[in-house]
């Protein structure tokens, strides 16, 4: 007697952004976490001084009113069971799936401490990171006080991160350069940013 197994195939599981109560953001994290679900609520520190001069370090949400969860889209129902969870972000389709390489470049940006929540931003000179931690991501350069940033953008949420950074660190990759000369038939360009490293 042969026992025949169906089964519905393994969903893979892709991270969602949760949109969410605003000010209620750990909570629904700390929620999700109990029931198991993978989650990543983005952070920053913020110094605050409060009426009787006392300073304080906050920990806040960088994306107020959203957080990430892995999940298989079969799982949405039990994500959104959980008080304070509205919706998750998509289309009239469905849910649509934060790229990985977005939220691997976020993670890296947070683990330097020197991230802060930014104006969401498309247009700029686009900037590759060609050294450090932060090696190979891609974002938009902006000049803030004295210093450069790295604005990086989460396109689904439409929200931005800006991270300090060294422009030693940079290299254009919007710049169309022009062949400054030839070197035995070969053209040689010279790309020349709009920024001078330090």
């Amino acid at each position: 007697m042969d026992l025949v197994h169906t089964s519905e195939p393994v969903q893979p599981a892709n991270w969602y952004a949760v949109y969410v109560w605003t000010r209620h953001e750990k909570k629904v994290a700390d929620h999700l976490t109990r029931k198991g679900v993978q989650t990543f609520l983005p952070l920053y520190y913020s110094k605050r001084q409060w009426k009787n001069r006392a300073r304080v370090e906050l920990e806040l949400p960088l994306f107020p009113g959203y957080l990430f969860t892995r999940i298989a889209v079969s799982e949405q129902l039990r994500v959104l069971e959980t008080p304070g969870a509205l919706s998750l972000v998509g289309s009239a389709a469905g849910p649509i799936a934060v790229p990985e390489h977005e939220l691997a470049a976020l993670r890296q940006a947070l683990s330097l401490r020197k991230a802060e929540p930014h104006p969401f931003l498309k247009q700029g000179e686009r900037v590759r990171v060609i050294a450090g931690p932060m090696r190979g991501l891609e974002g938009i350069l902006i000049r803030f006080r004295q210093d450069y940033r790295v604005v990086l953008s989460i396109d689904l949420i439409m929200r931005s991160v800006a991270v300090e950074i060294d422009t030693c660190d940079l290299e254009p990759i919007s710049a169309k350069p022009a062949v400054d000369y030839e070197v035995h038939g070969y053209p040689v360009t010279k790309v020349q940013p709009s920024y001078v490293c330090k």
